[in-house]
């Protein structure tokens, strides 16, 4: 089998390990939210704040014709995600799903939508959806932190909506009434996100991650002689392009674990602020930017953006180092 989300492929002996029933493990895996591994213990994922905010905002415009208690939405992977919500006279509540993902702070957490009939489909950020304050974001400075794939996501699922209910298009307002206490337990106010929580989502999946997880993926590095360890689902997509022939493994933000189990032709892609951080942690120490991306942005001939660079080579010990902007532009290659 093939898994929907990181597209990776998944040994038969895996799925034979499992206890879970066939049909069960098989029907959790096709819609995205289960993870066999390599033990055959089996994983959850979770949705993200951006697939979480998109079934609140279709469900409250559901809710303009009555009451709703349950609806489906689409994720930028093509696949669909769906919950149980309260939704009634455009009002609806969804509740972040539960998901294995040890550090994911977000769980149980409120997401809460109000919607009215209107022209066009426009999209609002309520009280603790965090406003960003500095350059180098994926959303712009001075605007809500909704990053542009999940706000895509949440328009369509508002438009599906819509034309379900015959109407001439809506306006929704999304707030989390828990989002600014919240936020106090993230970076967010480092990195120049103010008030409330970021909506993220590059796939619609939160990854489940433990220490099992963690041999999985070490399963399948050593397995393959050509690897790519990437850091994000950004890296994957353009990895995967990049290196048609190796096997994309995502690494995370554990790449030195990674790069221990592998070998042959090896690869290390990702995106700057992870690549290049790994390289050197204190790369921003003093430097008066809080993000390797705004850095990259302000002052793109910074001297501590080559010598990141240099040091992840060392640190690689023989991988290529190659890392993309979120445009899919090869930014630095230790292979040219």
């Amino acid at each position: 089998m093939i898994d929907p989300v990181n597209k990776s492929k998944i040994p038969e002996e895996w799925l034979d390990r499992s206890k879970m029933p066939r049909e069960e493990l098989e029907e959790g895996i096709k819609n995205g939210t289960l993870v066999v591994l390599s033990d055959g213990s089996v994983l959850k994922r979770g949705y993200t704040t951006g697939t979480t905010a998109a079934l609140a905002a279709k469900a409250s415009v559901m809710s303009l014709s009555g009451e709703v208690t349950h609806v489906s939405v689409p994720t930028p992977v093509g696949l669909r995600a769906e919950m149980d919500v309260k939704g009634d006279r455009g009002h609806a509540v969804a509740v972040k799903m539960n998901n294995d993902h040890e550090s994911d702070i977000t769980r149980g957490l409120e997401f809460v939508a109000d919607a009215r009939e209107a022209e066009g489909i426009t999209v609002y950020a309520g009280e603790g959806i965090g406003i960003v304050t500095r350059s180098g974001l994926e959303s712009k400075k001075g605007h809500p932190a909704i990053n542009p794939r999940p706000m895509e996501q949440i328009k369509a699922s508002i438009a599906e909506a819509v034309e379900e209910l015959g109407l001439k298009g809506a306006e929704v307002t999304i707030y989390l009434p828990k989002g600014k206490e919240i936020a106090k337990q993230t970076l967010n106010s480092r990195i120049g996100v103010i008030d409330g929580i970021s909506i993220l989502g590059t796939t619609g999946f939160v990854e489940p991650w433990n220490d099992h997880l963690g041999e999985m993926k070490g399963d399948l590095i050593r397995c393959s002689d050509k690897v790519v360890l990437t850091t994000g689902r950004i890296g994957i997509r353009y990895s995967t392009m990049l290196f048609p022939d190796h096997t994309v493994v995502l690494a995370g933000s554990r790449i030195s674990e990674a790069l221990e189990s592998a070998h042959g032709d090896v690869v290390i892609c990702g995106l700057p602020g992870l690549v290049l951080k790994w390289g050197n942690p204190d790369m921003l120490k003093d430097s008066g930017f809080a993000t390797v991306v705004e850095m990259l942005e302000l002052d793109p001939e910074n001297d501590r953006l080559k010598q990141a660079f240099n040091m992840a080579v060392d640190r690689g010990n023989g991988a290529r180092i190659v890392v993309v902007d979120r445009d899919g532009t090869v930014l630095m290659d230790s292979g040219e």
